[in-house]
């Protein structure tokens, strides 16, 4: 059953607490493991009430940590997308910095991005923000400020540092990003949307050949110009 909005709009009268120490830190994880799982089970109109149960709290104490269910669900975009996409992010800008193969750290990168992405409560994440941001627009800026798009400063500088040393032609590099996740990335996120995954063999060769392309495009060389002199 859909929330009556009175403890929406009470809550929205008054900011969250600012709530500190262990035992706080124990309460906002279960509540935000609890809405996670209601919002991905019940939609945006999952009840507060039912949330509070499953975190073994009270509801005035989820609101005291949140304040609204825009901000709770908020904080649940940002620790699902945190929980599955650090180890790629981190991973990516490790091996943007470290390797010279630009081919190999982009494949590498692409398919932590895609086995990030694709999994079952991300998907129903991502649906669900998609089928609310009209009425909150905040939860669309939640979901690109944690998303894949965290790796774009590592993403900047390797092909920044890869222009300089002419082994890139690319004259606009942010339009460059939003090919390379057209290519890799945005197939799984449109098929998921009706509720289709891709196989194995096929994420493989969108991986492989879309990175290929790209680099393709963009004029890569293996080898800087000048090292051949």
């Amino acid at each position: 059953m859909a929330e009556t909005s009175a403890p929406r709009s009470a809550a929205r009268a008054e900011a969250p607490r600012v709530l500190t120490g262990d035992r706080a830190a124990r309460k906002r994880q279960a509540i935000i493991e609890a809405a996670r799982s209601a919002f991905v089970r019940d939609g945006f109109d999952a009840a507060m009430d039912a949330i509070a149960t499953d975190a073994g709290v009270s509801k005035v104490t989820v609101y005291n940590h949140y304040g609204t269910k825009e901000t709770l669900f908020m904080a649940v975009i940002g620790d699902a997308l945190e929980e599955s996409l650090a180890g790629a992010i981190a991973g990516t800008a490790q091996r943007l910095q470290d390797s010279d193969d630009l081919r190999v750290a982009l494949k590498w990168t692409a398919n932590a991005w895609v086995a990030s992405m694709t999994q079952p409560d991300m998907v129903a994440l991502r649906q669900l923000v998609a089928s609310e941001v009209r009425r909150f627009p905040e939860l669309g800026d939640a979901w690109r400020q944690h998303g894949p798009d965290r790796a774009r400063p590592a993403l900047v500088a390797a092909f920044e540092r890869l222009i300089d040393a002419g082994r890139l032609t690319m004259p606009d590099v942010d339009t460059a990003i939003l090919q390379l996740y057209a290519l890799v990335l945005y197939p799984h996120l449109v098929h998921s949307t009706y509720g289709m995954a891709l196989d194995q063999r096929t994420t493989e060769r969108l991986v492989d050949s879309g990175v290929d392309m790209f680099l393709s495009f963009y004029g890569y060389r293996e080898t800087s110009p000048r090292s051949k002199h």
